[in-house]
């Protein structure tokens, strides 16, 4: 099920609330931990930023319980392969895995069925159903602009606004398969305007011609930034006061729907150190570790913890979100990079 916006926060909290939670759900008691410190290492494969948060995060966990992180910087996709090749080979390294890959290592087997403690603290819509992820942070969608080429006050507020001839050839996204790129744009078109008339709105999106760059979404804000596009759409709206900080002429804009989706976190079914393993992920989605996501600028998904910038969460009323789980995008993913591949490229 896709929500519609309005009221769509509060109906996607009602309706996760009316989800059970399968599976045991651990607490890190000291038999885990004894366990823990007993395997020593956790491996852990990331598409997070590492000197903004994987480093102090690592550093945080190791502090506390005297076990050793090993991260591996990887995307997704490159992280899933990874993961799915060592499986094969009877040789699994990775104990945890960050990101936007765990349907598709659901249906491969490849993923441990357990929940931490943590997640019974955290609205119910942050875990997976089935018991196989917890949300860590959030992403939050929208289009960003470069302030120097499009004054504030000029850029384009709402989807409707993006059709106006004079952002023909100025805007940019990332053209792959992803949410953070135009096949995700599609999606949460659809999704909010309804099939017909978010397609009759694509077909009118189309000649705008927008640049697809085979790149991040990251990335694409560079270029906005550097001022070779005066618009990126699909930008995680976090790094926008990211850059903003740094002098960077970008602003971010509350178009809405924005896109909401989740950074789960997931345990391997063959972790080599499965109680390590489970002790980092109960750590992450703790308050504690909520916190640290919080100061290296992402979105906690814990409501207690505010981001740094209030304004970059959803709050259902003055800023609202069109949230996707995982396993929505997953599904709905390859009918959006068909449309995409009619229409955009």
């Amino acid at each position: 099920m896709i929500l519609k916006t309005g009221t769509m926060l509060a109906a996607f909290l009602l309706m996760a609330a009316q989800a059970s939670t399968p599976g045991p759900a651990s607490a890190a008691d000291q038999t885990m931990i004894d366990a823990a410190r007993k395997e020593g290492t956790v491996v852990w494969y990331t598409g997070l930023i590492v000197n903004q948060f994987v480093v102090p995060a690592s550093s945080a966990f190791e502090k506390k319980y005297s076990i050793k992180v090993d991260y591996v910087r990887a995307d997704s996709v490159e992280a899933s392969v990874r993961i799915l090749n060592e499986s094969k080979a009877g040789k699994v390294l990775a104990d945890v895995f960050d990101g936007f890959a765990a349907p598709a290592l659901k249906r491969a087997g490849v993923v441990a069925k357990w929940l931490p403690d943590a997640a019974s603290k955290l609205p119910a819509q942050y875990s997976d159903p089935e018991g196989y992820w917890v949300a860590t942070n959030q992403f939050t969608l929208t289009p960003a602009f470069n302030t120097k080429l499009v004054p504030k006050g000029m850029e384009p507020k709402t989807f409707e606004d993006l059709l106006d001839p004079k952002w023909r050839g100025k805007m940019a996204w990332d053209s792959r398969a992803s949410s953070s790129a135009g096949p995700g744009f599609i999606g949460l078109v659809l999704s909010s305007m309804g099939p017909d008339k978010g397609m009759d709105y694509l077909r009118k999106l189309a000649p705008q011609k927008i640049t697809g760059l085979s790149v991040s979404a990251r990335q694409v804000l560079d270029q906005v930034i550097a001022g070779e596009y005066s618009i990126g759409l699909q930008m995680f709206n976090h790094h926008v006061p990211i850059s903003a900080a740094q002098g960077a002429p970008v602003d971010w804009i509350k178009m809405q729907p924005a896109m909401g989706v989740l950074s789960v976190i997931s345990v391997t079914k063959d972790a080599p150190h499965p109680n390590a393993a489970r002790l980092l992920v109960d750590f992450l989605a703790s308050a504690e570790g909520q916190t640290l996501y919080r100061d290296a600028d992402y979105i906690p998904v814990d409501p207690a913890i505010e981001p740094k910038s209030p304004a970059l969460r959803p709050d259902g009323a003055s800023f609202k979100a069109q949230y996707m789980t995982p396993e929505q995008i997953d599904s709905e993913m390859p009918k959006w990079s068909s449309i995409y591949a009619d229409l955009f490229r």
